[in-house]
């Protein structure tokens, strides 16, 4: 709540607005009502209470994490049921190759080599080259915002420029962000299809004369799918951490980029907020891998 450029004689009135002078087991009492009633606090870094700050840039970083998800789910799922059909053979390198490259590069570095090529040099060359950054291009700067979701927003008020110019300006934040999950993905999927492939029903099916993509995506497939589903399920949960560099890197205004100026500002409230927010969404990622367990495997049952 104070900086190096705070007065001292302002520091008591600080302590006495927050109720920092108040013992601890008070303060924390304050602090659980006003977090069930809403009231917390206000966000000098987005010159908002905390909770609007939250329904401005909360559907941003989903919108960029659900786009990430999808194209790690999509690609990672069928490279590594790939990588683990065709094992030690020229597809399994380069997928094993493609896997390691992610999980090694860290997020920042991943974003800004991207960044330079796609947009810096593309443009350089006079090539087509992707947005460097925000959601969408100035020219829609005055849009009028319904859900703050800007590609359901675009379909709802039927302008459709709108929606592809920021699905282009998703691609490479998106790709940033969700090459990570997509390799993790990938390494989890080889690993359990590997796995359930050296299973005795596996054995038998194969005997019984069925083709090999029979045994695979009706067999082995759902029984694999059971670890991954908890890797893809702690992952979103990631993906929201992973967004604070992604989001500053490509200035994409949702949760991440918010939360860095908070640290860099000493926003307590904010910094709070957004720590509350990644716990929620990781409690919520676990409930919803558990209740998808009872579907791909009918033998675990909630009691």
């Amino acid at each position: 709540y104070t900086t190096e450029r705070t007065r001292p004689e302002a520091i008591p009135g600080i302590r006495a607005e927050h109720g920092l002078n108040q013992p601890i087991y008070i303060q924390f009492f304050f602090y659980l009502r006003d977090l069930i009633s809403g009231n917390w606090g206000y966000s000098r870094t987005a010159h908002l209470y905390v909770t609007e700050a939250i329904a401005v840039k909360l559907p941003a970083t989903i919108e960029l994490a659900l786009v990430a998800m999808t194209l790690a789910v999509i690609v990672g799922i069928p490279l590594g049921i790939l990588s683990a059909t065709k094992k030690d053979k020229v597809v399994d390198h380069v997928t094993r190759v493609i896997a390691l490259a992610g999980v090694s590069m860290p997020i920042f570095w991943f974003a800004l080599i991207l960044k330079y090529i796609f947009f810096y040099q593309f443009f350089t060359w006079g090539l087509p080259f992707l947005p460097e950054g925000g959601r969408y291009s100035y020219e829609y700067i005055d849009y009028t915002p319904i859900t703050n979701f800007v590609l359901i927003d675009s379909l709802l008020s039927m302008n459709i420029v709108l929606f592809f110019d920021a699905l282009v300006h998703l691609v490479l934040p998106g790709f940033a962000l969700g090459y990570l999950t997509l390799a993790i993905i990938t390494r989890m999927m080889r690993s359990s299809m590997l796995e359930v492939l050296k299973e005795d029903y596996i054995t038998l099916a194969r005997s019984k004369g069925l083709t090999e993509r029979v045994v695979i995506y009706k067999h082995a497939l759902r029984n694999a799918m059971i670890p991954t589903v908890t890797v893809i399920g702690l992952a979103f949960g990631g993906l929201m951490t992973g967004a604070v560099l992604t989001e500053t890197i490509f200035s994409w205004p949702g949760l991440g980029r918010w939360s860095t100026r908070a640290i860099l500002t000493s926003d307590i409230p904010s910094i709070n907020a957004f720590t509350l927010i990644v716990a929620f969404i990781f409690v919520g990622a676990n409930l919803i891998v558990d209740l998808i367990y009872g579907t791909l495997d009918p033998r675990i049952r909630y009691g």
